[in-house]
C-alpha cells in the first residue's frame, strides 16, 4: 500500500503559515476523492478555517495544541504524560526517524506530524501496523475526547483558576480541529481495516497532568 498520503495528512496539523490554506485545499481534494467516509469531516474543517485571515488561524491553533490548550499534537504525552514510558517511546522514535531520515525539525518524536511522515517512509509494515494500532488510533481517540463540552467546560476552569484569564477564541476553533482530528481517524481507519481492540496502556488524564503542570510552573516562578 502507498502510504505518501500521510505525510499530505501531516500537513493538517502543521502550525499556519501564509500557504497553509492552499495545503488545506489539497487535503480536502484527496480526501473527496479517495475517502468519503472522511468527506464531512475535512469539508468542516475547510468551511471553519479562517483562510483569509492568518492571526486568527494562528490563534485556533495555538488555543488547540499550544498555550493553554484543549490537548497536545505530542502522541507519547497523550498517552503516558511524563512517565518513563514516553522516554522510552521517544528514543525508540528518534532511531526509527533517523534510519528513515525524517527530518523532525524543532518538534519531538512523537508529535502527530513527524509520526505521519514517518509512516510514509517506513517500509516494515509490522512496525508501521504496530505504530498504528498502539500508538495513533488510541492517541488520537483520547485527543478527540478532549474536545467534549465537558472536558472544555473544565480545562477553562482550570486556566482561570491559574491564570485569571482565558483566550478568547470561538468555538467554532474548537470544531475546527476536532474535525480535523475526525478525518485523520477515519483515513487510518479505512487504510488499516482497525478494530477498536481494548486498550492495552494506561493513558494520561490530561486535565490532571496539565494541572500537576502548572502546578509546578507556579513554583518555579515564585
Amino acid at each position: 500500500m502507498n502510504l505518501n498520503h500521510y505525510t499530505l495528512m501531516a500537513d493538517l496539523f502543521q502550525y499556519p503559515d501564509g500557504g497553509y490554506p492552499q495545503r488545506v485545499k489539497d487535503i480536502q481534494d484527496f480526501i473527496d476523492n479517495n475517502y468519503p467516509q472522511a468527506r464531512e469531516d475535512i469539508d468542516t474543517f475547510v468551511e471553519l478555517l479562517p483562510a483569509d485571515d492568518l492571526n486568527k488561524m494562528e490563534e485556533l491553533y495555538i488555543r488547540s495544541f499550544d498555550v493553554q490548550s484543549v490537548t497536545t499534537l505530542d502522541i507519547g504525552y497523550v498517552l503516558f504524560g511524563d512517565d518513563y514510558k514516553r522516554g522510552e517511546l521517544l528514543a525508540n522514535l528518534n532511531r526509527e526517524h533517523g534510519q528513515a531520515d525524517n527530518d523532525c525539525g524543532s518538534e519531538l518524536g512523537d508529535h502527530l506530524p513527524n509520526l505521519l511522515r514517518l509512516i510514509s517512509k517506513l517500509d516494515d509494515r509490522e512496525l508501521i501496523v504496530e505504530m498504528i494500532e498502539e500508538l495513533l488510533v488510541p492517541a488520537i481517540a483520547k485527543m478527540i475526547s478532549e474536545f467534549e463540552p465537558d472536558r472544555l467546560k473544565k480545562k477553562n476552569e482550570l486556566y482561570e483558576k491559574h491564570y485569571k484569564t482565558l483566550i478568547e477564541t470561538p468555538e467554532e476553533g474548537h470544531l475546527m480541529y476536532l474535525s480535523a482530528l475526525k478525518a485523520l481517524d477515519k483515513v487510518i481507519r479505512k487504510d488499516f481495516s482497525v478494530v477498536d481492540k481494548p486498550v492495552k496502556r494506561q493513558t494520561i488524564d490530561f486535565l490532571q497532568s496539565l494541572d500537576t503542570e502548572i502546578e509546578i510552573e507556579n513554583e518555579v516562578k515564585t
